[in-house]
């Protein structure tokens, strides 16, 4: 069953990856299409939890869960869409290329679109 809080977006299961985030019509680029709060966390208070797959990188000690749909996309080096800081403690999330309805919406999960570096944790699916 798919989870839908915004006319751009719904929560879905995917092939390989478990859940993902989808757009439900065309975002052409450059717009944004969502942007959440942020909540600051302990990292060492939530390393042995199941949160612990769901954060951010915030500080040395810290870390965010992104509310919404935030801590929900999953990555790519080839990803369709980027995120930002703003503000305070939020992210904004933006289309990097134009996506169709139906596709998944993928970030890079070093912060930048074109940042190939292979440091995380987990075996890169695309």
């Amino acid at each position: 069953m798919a989870h839908r809080q915004s006319d751009y977006l719904e929560v879905r299961t995917t092939k390989n990856k478990g859940r993902g985030v989808f757009a439900r019509r065309f975002i052409p680029k450059g717009t944004e299409f969502e942007r959440v709060p942020l909540i600051v966390v302990t990292r060492d208070k939530i390393e042995e939890s199941e949160l612990a797959h769901y954060v951010y990188d915030w500080s040395p000690k810290k870390a965010v869960v992104a509310l919404g749909y935030g801590s929900m996309y999953n990555h790519s080096f080839n990803p369709n869409a980027y995120y930002e800081d703003i503000g305070r403690q939020a992210k904004a999330f933006t289309a990097h290329r134009d996506i169709q309805a139906g596709e998944e919406i993928t970030i890079n999960y070093n912060g930048d679109p074109d940042d190939k570096t292979n440091e995380l944790d987990f075996d890169v699916l695309d």
